[in-house]
């Protein structure tokens, strides 16, 4: 989802328009691209499952899914925390991963997060400012926020998100597309382990607070031009890929959820996507993947993910963070959906609105050198990074 101009309506993707990536084009879309995910452990797989799909056609196991802090993964390296420290729960848990591809052109960096702003997230996004600097953003930080904080959490998340987006507005350049990922729906019974046996009494009142918390975090995210991808909508129906902890989900879920994510991402960098049927062989047709279940029903706006059993009043939005507005702090569309594509002079032209907003998009040569993606990957040319 994209949030517009005031006054116009968000336009949506229709699911059909979803494109199934073979890893060969998963290659292409981000060649040469520094991609940067920061979250809990939905979005660690979120990168397992991408780093895994830069090198082959295959999913997930159980297994890799469920590890923890392992010290490499598929090609990967663990560069701190994890099984490097101490593996708990707790909220002080670190976890830093990275995967360059063989061939120097891939890079793919994951920042576990137990809360959206800290002190933690400040030294990560000084990495990031004296660091190569990153063309994709990918985050979420909303389960931990809610229910490891005390009891004015839901206000201390608001206030962060404000934070946060100030902060990511400062420091990220113009070209960086950011994509905030809205927190999934929770089953009825929550038993995650970043939910300890003393806090257990939240569980029922904190799949409501996710679809508040989501509510915030999309509108915040909107108001600093920022992109957001609203999963809770997309896996509403999605339930029987959850797995029984009520808060994780199977390697088919991620997979899908991997493939909303880069056809968003290739519609916001102005790439024409490949055009084909639906391939028979693949493990979740999209006719087999949701599952309508009456009892738990998130059919509801899809900007505020509710449901008919949610319903609550939001409070006002926390003012913004006091000073000069941060360079770059703009209102006004980042990604202009269903418009006709100009002829590009650069591979990702996106035609320009009126309006202040800033472009998020890279013109220069660590771009692929095309805006269509083919079946085979692109020549190599020059190191990481360009």
């Amino acid at each position: 989802m994209v949030f517009c101009l005031e006054n116009e309506e968000p336009r949506l993707s229709l699911r059909s328009a979803m494109v199934h990536f073979q890893a060969s084009e998963v290659q292409q879309l981000l060649h040469n691209k520094f991609v940067v995910i920061l979250g809990d452990s939905i979005q660690r797989a979120v990168y397992k499952d991408l780093v895994l799909l830069l090198q082959r056609d295959s999913l997930l196991t159980a297994a890799q899914l469920k590890a923890k802090g392992e010290l490499s993964f598929e090609q990967d390296q663990l560069v701190a925390g994890g099984q490097l420290g101490e593996l708990h729960n707790g909220t002080q848990y670190r976890e830093v991963r990275q995967f360059c591809s063989g061939s120097g052109h891939h890079l793919v960096r994951f920042y576990f997060l137990t809360r959206v702003y800290s002190e933690y997230l400040e030294g990560v996004l000084e990495e990031l400012t004296y660091g190569p600097a990153p063309d994709l953003v990918i985050i979420n930080s909303c389960l931990w926020d809610l229910s490891r904080y005390g009891r004015c959490s839901m206000e201390s998340y608001r206030e962060n998100l404000e934070r946060v987006f100030v902060r990511m507005d400062q420091v990220l350049p113009d070209s960086c597309l950011l994509v905030w990922n809205m927190a999934m729906p929770l089953g009825e019974r929550v038993t995650g382990g970043f939910l300890l046996p003393e806090l257990q009494p939240l569980a029922g009142s904190l799949r409501r607070d996710v679809v508040e918390g989501n509510f915030y975090s999309a509108t915040l995210a909107g108001d600093h031009c920022f992109d957001v991808l609203d999963l809770h909508f997309h896996f509403r129906h999605a339930v029987q890929h959850r797995h029984r902890d009520g808060v994780h989900w199977d390697q088919h879920a991620h997979r899908h959820l991997s493939h909303l994510l880069l056809t968003h991402v290739a519609d916001a960098w102005g790439v024409e996507l490949p055009k084909r049927d639906y391939p028979s062989g693949q493990p979740f047709p999209p006719h087999e993947f949701f599952n309508y279940n009456s009892t738990e029903d998130f059919s509801m706006s899809s900007h505020l993910g509710c449901g008919p059993g949610v319903n609550f009043v939001p409070g006002p939005l926390p003012p913004p963070v006091p000073g000069p507005i941060p360079h770059g702090q703009h209102r006004g569309p980042v990604v202009h959906r269903g418009m006709p594509r100009c002829a590009p002079n650069s591979p990702y032209h996106v035609p320009r609105m009126g309006g202040p907003c800033r472009q998020r998009l890279r013109h220069s040569d660590r771009l692929i050198h095309t805006n269509k993606l083919d079946r085979q990957p692109p020549a190599h040319s020059g190191t990481w990074p360009g």
